[in-house]
């Protein structure tokens, strides 16, 4: 069975055999102990105390969003509210996968709670702004728009949208999803939808708390980092079966990354070219440059020799400090494979980026925005790309062009994460078995293991390990 889709009204043991790859995918990148996973998981999950009980953990709400129900309108047992997937349409036990305590996919209920902690205390304590708990730097991602109390965490309206004009027509006899959307509801299954809505707290928005800026992290928040598809696939509480086919879109596993890349980009960019949030006094806003360009071991001993590779997607100067190109790598690679007329264009304009920075701000601005055009032109391109594009693009992640661009931390994060992904795209496919990935996944556990601490990245030892895990995928064609 293809991952994520199953038959409705299937058992729990059918469900979790129907996710069995993508699962496998995650505990993969737990195991290997792959920070961007961890940090999804350190900045939601309060592992340690109990989920409230729906009667209490939805009760007395305060004052919600204009236009917000809050989750407690979605928890009824004829809704979503059910202990077991025994819908005919959708399974309607999404609510108990969202509280699910044992997995990331009830970490949007924790997002709250997780401010409690100490880590977040501390981090507060560093930034002066008194309890994380009520703080606005830290609630506008850690507590969703819609909730109707903080403990809610990123709700159901959070992702979905205030549902006061379309509560009642989402459940109706003969309404639409089309019907829907026009009211407000979001049309998740668009990619560039999805992500631009994951983006505000996976990445960062102009909205009010919604920039993890420098500070933040150097107060001890963990680094950002986003891929679409895997974050879907470790908040998924829906099937994408025949059904949901009719309904709405179904993209696959490799539309939702490349099209996660190229909004990623777009973003960056985005609020890159924003003049409140790209300077500090003097100093241009760090956040959006690469982490170990600064932050990598120095010495004064003679015999040191600086790690700082040549990077041939990048015209700098030994000393400067890069802005972070990691969605520039994989939309590349992606690139030359399904559109290479827009490819060489692309590339081109990634490497004027680099060196406008170096330039002046209006160079870097004037620059930025011809790579945004470039980034949304490719997300239109590539949504539709087919299994032999996947092959090849898997291939173009470890070849002589790209591997060379692999030579920081942050980069190499994403192309493991994209060959895993685009494996899971050829296996809903039908392209390769089950039996296949599992003969394949010690290699790309490896790849995944040459970036389980930052501080002992080797870029050399990357691309060995991920050459390895794409020649094995290459050899399933």
């Amino acid at each position: 069975m293809p991952r994520g889709r199953r038959q409705t009204g299937a058992t729990g043991a059918e469900r979790a055999e129907a996710v069995l790859g993508e699962r496998a995918r995650v505990d993969a990148l737990w195991q290997a102990g792959v920070p961007v996973v961890a940090l999804f998981l350190l900045v939601f999950a309060v592992i340690a105390h109990p989920s409230p009980a729906l009667s209490t953990a939805f009760a007395a709400p305060a004052s919600p969003e204009a236009g917000a129900t809050g989750v407690a309108s979605c928890a009824g047992s004829t809704c979503h509210g059910r202990e077991e997937p025994t819908g005919a349409v959708v399974r309607l036990d999404e609510l108990k996968i969202w509280q699910d305590e044992s997995s990331p996919a009830g970490a949007h209920s924790r997002a709250w709670r997780v401010l409690g902690e100490p880590r977040a205390r501390a981090i507060a304590a560093r930034l002066g702004i008194g309890d994380p708990q009520s703080a606005a730097v830290c609630t506008g991602c850690h507590v969703g728009a819609g909730a109707a109390r903080p403990s809610e965490g990123v709700g159901c309206e959070g992702c979905h949208g205030n549902a006061a004009n379309w509560l009642a027509s989402h459940y109706a006899v003969g309404g639409s999803h089309a019907n829907n959307v026009a009211r407000g509801m979001r049309a998740l299954d668009q990619p560039a939808v999805r992500a631009a809505i994951c983006l505000d707290c996976h990445y960062g928005s102009d909205k009010s708390g919604q920039f993890a800026e420098h500070r933040i992290m150097a107060a001890g928040h963990p680094r950002l980092s986003f891929e679409l598809d895997l974050f879907s696939t470790l908040e998924k509480h829906w099937n994408e079966d025949a059904d949901y086919a009719q309904r709405k879109r179904a993209p696959s596993a490799a539309t939702l990354w490349v099209v996660g890349q190229a909004m990623a980009l777009d973003r960056a960019l985005g609020l890159f070219a924003n003049d409140r949030l790209a300077n500090r006094g003097m100093f241009p806003e760090l956040y959006f440059f690469d982490c170990q360009s600064c932050h990598r071991r120095i010495s004064d001993e003679p015999s040191y020799r600086p790690s700082s590779p040549t990077n041939p997607g990048r015209d700098t100067p030994i000393g400067t400090v890069p802005f972070q190109d990691e969605n520039m790598i994989m939309l590349a690679a992606a690139a030359r494979v399904g559109a290479p007329d827009l490819a060489s264009r692309f590339v081109a304009d990634s490497i004027a980026f680099h060196k406008a920075i170096t330039v002046s701000r209006p160079a870097a601005l004037a620059a930025a925005a011809r790579l945004r055009s470039d980034a949304r032109a490719l997300a239109d391109r590539l949504s539709g790309i087919g299994t032999r594009e996947v092959f090849a693009m898997i291939a173009a992640l470890s070849d002589t062009v790209t591997a060379p661009r692999f030579t920081d931390y942050e980069g190499s994060v994403q192309a493991v994460m994209a060959v895993d992904t685009l494996l899971s795209s050829l296996s809903d496919a039908g392209a390769v078995s089950r039996a296949d990935v599992a003969r394949i996944r010690p290699s790309i556990d490896r790849a995944y293991a040459a970036t389980h601490d930052p501080n002992a990245y080797n870029p050399l030892a990357f691309r060995t390990a991920l050459r390895t895990a794409t020649n094995a995928i290459g050899g399933l064609r």
